[in-house]
């Protein structure tokens, strides 16, 4: 593997403004075939699928929920939903011939008509390549508060 660690950041900081301007497809083909989108109900939390979770979705839970966002009269996007990522700087934690592991500090926010939900936490990347690009084969985001009542987040964190 000959990424550079420009290349890796970027890719962290272009996945999160890909969500923030509601680019869900262009999103969606940044994931590997065989991958996880996953959100911890609880701090430490090392297995998804024997455990609860907020959210634990493969790539056809996430295309579902894609199309469900695109449709015009989907009920949870009346008024439609806004979010804004705030990241630090993508800190490289190990890279070897499984991938690339990096760990992100960020703030993120979401507005839908009056209300606004800020969550806060650590986003995991684990990003392989795959025919020559990275792919996220892993996002893991570690919500500071994961063992709190939420309430609905209607985008991707």
């Amino acid at each position: 593997m000959t990424t550079s660690n420009d290349n890796l950041i970027d890719f962290v900081y272009r996945e999160a403004r890909l969500i923030d301007e509601k680019q869900f497809d262009a999103w969606y083909e940044l994931f590997a075939e065989n991958s996880l989108y996953w959100i911890p109900l609880a701090h430490g939390q090392q297995d998804g699928l024997n455990h609860a979770s907020l959210m634990y979705e493969d790539r056809l839970l996430l295309k579902l929920r894609i199309e469900r966002l695109k449709q015009p009269r989907a009920y949870s996007q009346q008024p439609e939903s806004r979010c804004q990522h705030v990241l630090q700087r993508p800190e490289i934690e190990a890279a070897d011939p499984d991938g690339y592991r990096l760990r992100t500090p960020f703030f993120y926010a979401e507005a839908r008509g009056d209300e606004q939900l800020v969550f806060t936490g650590v986003v995991r990347h684990h990003l392989v390549d795959e025919n020559g690009a990275l792919r996220m084969r892993e996002k893991r985001i570690e919500l500071l508060n994961c063992d709190a009542a939420l309430p609905s987040v209607q985008l991707f964190l």
